[in-house]
């Protein structure tokens, strides 16, 4: 099953913490922004992205459930 969630992540401390974060988990887990679709668990890839604007989280695996939910804290209500 896969999982989704709109996130900030304002600063280098936020990206540094949100990877770290992610690469605790089992599932696939990537982030789109746009046309471009990055592996989360890549530090590179996260700053690649445009991070001014809400990025799009995409989990499918085992875990993935429980990995958005501790994603609360970057989370942009819609």
């Amino acid at each position: 099953m896969k999982y989704s969630a709109t996130i900030n992540l304002d600063s280098t401390t936020d990206v540094k913490n949100f990877v770290n974060l992610v690469i605790k988990y089992s599932c696939d887990v990537d982030l789109i922004s746009g046309r471009y679709v990055v592996d989360a668990k890549s530090i590179l890839g996260v700053f690649s992205l445009d991070l001014t604007k809400p990025i799009t989280v995409e989990a499918s695996g085992e875990d993935a459930e429980s990995l958005i939910e501790a994603l609360a804290p970057y989370k942009v209500e819609a």
